[in-house]
């Protein structure tokens, strides 16, 4: 009489666990949240959603009719006083079950394989995007706990707030002055970590003008959660409005007001009106090593070419006597 409570208990549970578990995947879109991932405003942002959304179709052609199938056999070979089905304990091969469950799964594997290949070519993070509008050249620096954008045609800097013109390619030039760190714009394509002694290359475009927002998705130390920062992707004309304000109205920033900036701590936003010139190229090779024997050899050319230009004025000298 035991028997019959325990083993619905048993059943109950797991669809319990499973309802609850789909749940709290579909309830953020039903209750207007949404998934910033899959709710893309950019082309690359769009074609990333495209393959999650097709990889995810063709793993589920395997896995749930798999799902199923465990439930079925778990219910149908259940102990119970009462079973009838046939037992079969030599039972070993079946060519047409084996043809099933190795077909399908060698199809789908091919098939996401063939996918994710011209996917990764098309998305590849330093390949330009193809538009009318040429693009706007960003140079990014992630900082201990803050973020540093630079905007080198423009001239001016940002901290932890990024403008960009809706419609028209942004090239983003990326590296750290600091532990490495990920930059990442969910809503408008994949990440790309920021390393020091390296510069970067990611291009990604907002075709819709609105509010988006940015993090860096590496663990960093202590205040790595306050590495957040607000997209503005506006019109041109509104773009370059802004460029002429923050111009007007904020300071320059100067080699000791990035010094202090790039230490340790976090900040809130600030607008410089100019940056010094060649900072992220300073940024890029400041924690760069030369190697020694590249040192060696450059200095002994030099001494040679300064011995060849020394043996050089005498024969002038003389030839003038």
């Amino acid at each position: 009489m035991n028997k019959k409570p325990r083993s619905l208990t048993r059943i109950i549970i797991p669809v319990v666990l499973t309802l609850v578990t789909i749940a709290l995947i579909v309830w953020p879109l039903v209750a207007g949240g949404q998934y910033v991932v899959l709710d893309p405003k950019g082309p690359i942002g769009s074609s990333q959603r495209d393959l999650i959304v097709i990889t995810t179709v063709l793993c589920g052609i395997v896995i749930v009719p798999v799902l199923i199938m465990s439930a079925v056999i778990v219910w149908r070979y259940r102990d119970k006083p009462d079973n009838k089905n046939e037992y079969q304990p030599n039972w070993a091969h079946n060519t047409k079950a084996e043809v099933i469950w190795w077909t399908i799964p060698i199809i789908v594997v091919g098939l996401i394989a063939i996918i994710t290949v011209r996917y990764t070519y098309d998305l590849e993070p330093s390949k330009p995007i193809a538009h009318e509008k040429d693009p706007v050249t960003i140079q990014v620096s992630s900082l201990d706990w803050k973020w540093l954008f630079l905007y080198p045609e423009q001239g001016i800097a940002t901290v932890n707030t990024l403008n960009i013109p809706a419609n028209r390619p942004v090239k983003f030039e990326l590296t750290a002055d600091s532990p490495m760190n990920s930059f990442w714009i969910p809503q408008l394509g994949g990440q790309i970590y920021t390393m020091s002694g390296m510069a970067m290359t990611l291009y990604l475009e907002a075709d819709h003008e609105g509010k988006y927002w940015g993090s860096g998705a590496n663990f960093t130390g202590e205040h790595f959660g306050a590495m957040r920062f607000d997209v503005n992707a506006t019109s041109d004309e509104e773009f370059d409005k802004w460029v002429q304000e923050v111009k007007q109205q904020s300071q320059e920033m100067t080699q000791e007001t990035y010094d202090a900036l790039a230490k340790p701590g976090t900040s809130n936003v600030a607008y410089y009106s100019a940056f010094p010139e060649g900072l992220f190229q300073k940024i890029v090779t400041k924690y760069v090593v030369k190697d020694k024997s590249a040192s060696k050899q450059e200095s002994s050319s030099s001494n040679e070419a300064a011995g060849e230009q020394s043996l050089s004025v005498p024969k002038l000298n003389t030839s003038t006597n």
